[in-house]
């Protein structure tokens, strides 16, 4: 097993992995998110995205499109910590960062066998579906049924008595 450093890296050395992996005939699977606080519907929806492939690479949302995406206050967790977390897991292969609003350019750059999304999306609203669909990109609702999320977990830290 890889140390958790050693599974983070830059882009360009991740496309020569991948290009290497996919010359062996392994399947890869991405998967993309924040990530903000790890909870059980994260771990359940890497660990999906997992059985789909032979490699995981997930995407990281870097600090400025966290913020953008939810709002001030947020992240909670910087990007380099919250790629550590996600990179200790020992179903996820790799890990990357990006800045992007979306991770089109990411499935364009990396060519995954499978594009693995978390049951709050349908097949019909994936935002990259269309990218997907072009580059023969299988999409893969994975995970289990969306009843948590780091919002809520945040929420009640909020609300919990403090002694």
């Amino acid at each position: 097993m890889r140390e958790t450093a050693s599974k983070i890296v830059a882009r360009d050395v991740l496309r020569k992995k991948l290009a290497d992996y996919k010359r062996r005939g392994r399947r890869i699977v991405f998967a993309n998110g924040c990530f903000d606080m790890l909870h059980v519907g994260h771990i359940r929806y890497l660990e999906g995205a997992r059985r789909e492939g032979d490699v995981l690479v997930v995407a990281v949302n870097a600090d400025s499109s966290v913020c953008n995406l939810k709002g001030p206050g947020r992240p909670i967790l910087d990007e380099n910590a919250r790629a550590k977390l996600v990179a200790a897991l020992r179903c996820v292969d790799y890990v990357v960062l990006f800045a992007e609003a979306n991770v089109e350019i990411l499935l364009e750059e990396l060519r995954p066998d499978v594009h693995a999304k978390g049951t709050d999306y349908t097949a019909e609203t994936v935002p990259e579906r269309a990218v997907a669909e072009r580059l023969g990109i299988r999409v893969a609702i994975v995970g289990d049924p969306k009843d948590h999320s780091t919002r809520e977990l945040l929420e009640s830290v909020r609300k919990a008595p403090h002694a």
